[in-house]
């Protein structure tokens, strides 16, 4: 019978462990400099031919109108436009008094800040012509804060008007849309009511 001493044993394993740790040096020292080659990482290769040109424009201002209502963020700009002419409105909102009460309620008070701009004509200016969408499907009238001075009832070219409106919401996701006077929505601004 032949033994193998203890030395010998203690090579074969530092003789193995060897070939493991210069195999992995040699991968990783292969991935590292793929990685690190300026050809491998400055593109991902072309787009499909099949796939349409992009046409947006980033941070462009929205254009809505009858047949193609625009739907935004609140804080953006939508450029209206009607027969009679065009005016931007930003809608800002909606603000919620009671953040972080222990107790929250079902609905709360939320107020919106409207911003009417650049009209190319007299714009009739009404809280009618506004009004909120919930999440639900549900519509809410708003109307002009109390105590505040009153809505101008009209916006001439060259000047800027600014008010608010207010409406009782539950919490959750909704749209506050304009009319502008017609039978349709012509701009939409999401937001979310959150009283937590």
């Amino acid at each position: 019978m032949m033994r193998i001493g203890a030395g010998a044993i203690l090579r074969r394993r530092s003789g193995a462990a060897a070939v493991v740790l210069v195999t992995a040096a040699v991968a990783l020292t292969g991935c590292t400099s793929a990685a690190s080659h300026p050809a491998a990482s400055a593109t991902y290769g072309a787009l499909p031919s099949w796939l349409p040109a992009d046409t947006s424009e980033p941070n462009s201002m929205l254009v809505g109108d009858v047949r193609h209502p625009a739907v935004t963020s609140e804080g953006d700009v939508v450029e209206v436009r009607s027969k009679a002419g065009s005016v931007r409105i930003t809608v800002v909102g909606p603000e919620v008094p009671g953040e972080g009460l222990p107790v929250q309620p079902k609905d709360t008070t939320c107020t919106w800040t409207v911003t009417m701009s650049d009209a190319t004509a007299p714009v009739a200016v009404r809280a009618a012509d506004f009004n909120t969408l919930d999440h639900l499907g549900t519509i809410y009238r708003v109307a002009a804060v109390p105590g505040r001075p009153p809505i101008p009832r009209t916006l001439a070219p060259g000047r800027t008007i600014r008010f608010e409106l207010r409406a009782a919401m539950p919490t959750g996701e909704g749209l506050m849309r304009y009319s502008g006077g017609t039978d349709s929505v012509l701009a939409n601004w999401d937001f979310v009511v959150e009283n937590d």
